[in-house]
């Protein structure tokens, strides 16, 4: 892919002859059209086909906490891409027949901001989680404003449920409402805190499996 600044007839975008056009972060640039290859595919390609896909749907529902949150922006690499790729390398394994994600390794942002202290996840009332923690602000960058961040999946349907504000660092407690037909199914959590003015966040932590009532 080569940028360009004026070409014969200026900038275009779409397909011209052997090359497409189109503007990617402010630039205008142009690459050839990609060829189809007749070999078959490798199981290792496959293998990583098949993470790109997993990943790709997992990211989709929280773009919203991924592009605020995961790292910062390096170069071109923005930080869906990085979040795209810790996922594909660390939290996704190979268990005869299929991969499968280990939860436990799944980040859903990536920062220097103090982290959620002593968590915990239960149980709510009706179709809904409860989350608790110790108030840690008053800690290097913590603040007692600061707001928690959290990620609720379902394996099973694929539900995804986020908040990007469901309570502050101060309030020890969140509750998480769900969908009534996750009632009986198990869910995954994760959660992290961002400072109001979003200029920095934690490192998210993986709360655990919990049974919705």
């Amino acid at each position: 892919m080569g940028t360009y600044s004026k070409g014969i007839i200026g900038a275009f975008s779409g397909k011209v002859g052997p090359v497409v056009g189109a503007t990617w972060r402010g630039k205008d640039v142009m690459r050839s059209l990609p060829r189809k290859s007749t070999k078959p595919a490798t199981q290792t390609q496959k293998l990583q086909r098949e993470k790109f896909t997993m990943v790709t749907a997992f990211l989709a529902p929280i773009n919203p906490i991924v592009k605020r949150y995961f790292g910062n922006d390096i170069g071109i690499k923005t930080r869906r891409n990085q979040a795209m790729s810790y996922l594909i390398k660390e939290a996704i394994t190979y268990v005869d027949p299929e991969l499968v994600w280990e939860y436990n390794k799944v980040l859903i942002s990536r920062g220097e901001l103090l982290g959620i202290n002593e968590a915990d996840v239960a149980t709510g009332a009706g179709q809904s989680i409860n989350i608790t923690w110790t108030d840690n602000s008053g800690n290097g960058d913590a603040l007692a404003t600061d707001k928690l961040v959290v990620v609720v999946y379902e394996p099973t349907t694929k539900t995804t449920v986020y908040s990007l504000d469901a309570a502050t660092r101060n309030l020890e407690v969140a509750n998480v409402a769900l969908p009534a037909y996750c009632s009986g199914l198990s869910v995954e959590v994760w959660a992290t805190f961002a400072a109001t003015d979003e200029k920095m966040w934690a490192t998210s932590q993986y709360l655990g499996t919990v049974l919705v009532a």
